[in-house]
């Protein structure tokens, strides 16, 4: 290497005082971002943060923002949060990682069987990933594998909601129905049944979200008499579906989907990567309906935001049609290597301690009328269709006309107007397309709450009126 470009680098990365721009030039040469259009970096480069704590980011010229979607809805405790900090340098200490076939180690055993305590009752066995989408993968071939297992080789599609997402592999977007996720890759994608979502914006007016939710399980029911027998699972986000714009239905339609699967021998996959651990104010989203999933998947605020790691939780039932003498070719052979992360389950026990402790739920109650309270006013903007919250998540829907809902036109990206000058006032608010919603790690005090809201009202407004 030339001395020149020696010198180069070394200045660069020791010599000279680290700064905004230097590093978006350097990401900018070498880097491709997550569900981005690198282009509109010409226009706003992305934001070098150097540390960030609680509720807050700092950027490396000393600025400070709000992190009010707790970092793609995977921060729970804030960022720098002391106790998980300290569990994950007590185990680096000891053990980084092992392979999880043929070995196992303390924090895995104990994570799960920590979760089993507090899942719904009746699932009993953890099967571990790396993300949100390797979960749901993990659960369409458990599901059809249990079938194929059992007898039931006709038995190779799902059903799903939609506007639904569950991830961005080829499976998982095989049972998701955002077309902005979906429809490139479509010649790809397994062949999914979907249903109507029970989503209670769109109910008529006059009509309570529980009794549109039954209303709209008619569809469901439909589709299950008709293709239970070649039907694998029915695969939903209970309450929320959260990258579809935060449409949220009533407890009721779950209710009735745990019944009807029950009925025609289906299993259910409850995809609860984003809603769980207390989002939606109880600790799983399907405790609101009081039903037990056959397979429940978990992830994002697992580890509290610190590491990836994801888990689905399964049936006895289902594990034990995969027990067997190795001949009979019966064994579920799905891998990740890093299954089990012995780091990231020290993060995640630490999270769970921290429930246990703090009497978060209970907490998160009073910080949620905070929450409805801080939200209040946006109901009345002219450009508010509707302001909905489930526990945790407020989504206020910007619309052309608030009082007939009639939509903007997505190429006028008003989300966007939102996301720019919140982010100029210290406020992180990435949209979801016309939706711009708080989802906050639960250590927001409600003065932050309050400061959030006036920072979103102020931003609407100003995007709205153009």
């Amino acid at each position: 290497m030339p001395w020149s470009r020696l010198y180069t680098i070394v200045r660069i990365l020791y010599l000279e005082p680290m700064r905004n721009a230097s590093l978006i030039q350097r990401d900018l040469a070498v880097l491709w971002h997550p569900c981005t259009q690198m282009k509109d970096h010409e226009e706003m480069p992305p934001i070098p943060i150097r540390a960030g704590q609680g509720i807050w980011l700092e950027d490396f010229d000393g600025r400070r923002y709000m992190d009010a979607i707790s970092s793609w809805w995977v921060n729970l405790f804030g960022h720098a949060n002391p106790r998980i900090n300290t569990a994950i340098t007590s185990q680096l200490a000891s053990l980084e990682h092992v392979i999880l076939a043929g070995f196992t180690h303390q924090p895995v055993v104990e994570l799960s069987e920590r979760l089993m305590a507090i899942a719904p009752a009746g699932l009993g066995h953890c099967f571990y990933a790396d993300s949100g989408s390797a979960a749901v993968e993990i659960a369409l071939k458990m599901s059809f594998h249990y079938w194929r297992n059992c007898g039931h080789e006709q038995r190779t599609r799902f059903i799903s909601l939609s506007n639904s997402y569950h991830g961005e592999t080829l499976g998982a977007l095989s049972v998701g129905d955002v077309a902005l996720y979906r429809e490139t890759y479509e010649p790809l994608l397994l062949r999914n049944i979907t249903v109507p979502s029970p989503d209670c914006y769109l109910r008529d007016a006059g009509e309570s979200c529980a009794d549109y939710s039954r209303r709209m399980f008619e569809p469901m029911r439909q589709a299950l008499e008709q293709h239970a027998n070649q039907v694998c699972a029915v695969i939903v986000e209970p309450l929320v579906q959260c990258a579809g714009g935060m449409r949220m239905y009533n407890p009721v339609y779950l209710e009735l989907l745990r019944q009807a699967c029950n009925e025609h021998k289906v299993h259910l996959i409850a995809d609860e990567i984003a809603v769980g651990f207390g989002r939606t104010g109880t600790m799983f989203a399907c405790d609101q309906a009081g039903i037990r999933p056959d397979i429940l998947c978990l992830g994002k605020g697992l580890t509290g935001g610190y590491l990836p790691l994801s888990v689905c939780l399964t049936t006895d039932e289902i594990y034990a049609a995969f027990y067997g003498d190795y001949t009979a070719q019966r064994a579920f052979l799905h891998s990740h290597s890093y299954t089990g992360n012995a780091l990231a389950c020290a993060a995640a026990l630490a999270t769970l301690d921290i429930f246990r402790d703090d009497d978060v739920l209970n907490y998160n109650q009073t910080l949620a009328e905070h929450m409805a309270h801080a939200a209040a006013p946006f109901a009345g903007h002219p450009h508010v269709g509707e302001v909905r919250q489930t526990g945790m998540i407020v989504a206020i829907e910007m619309a052309k006309n608030g009082k007939t809902k009639e939509p903007y036109p997505w190429q006028q990206r008003r989300g966007r107007l939102v996301y720019r000058h919140a982010l100029e006032r210290g406020v992180i608010l990435r949209p979801l397309g016309n939706v711009i919603y708080f989802m906050p790690p639960y250590v927001i005090s409600p003065e932050e709450i309050e400061h959030l809201a006036s920072i979103a009202l102020e931003s609407i407004t100003l995007a709205t009126e153009r």
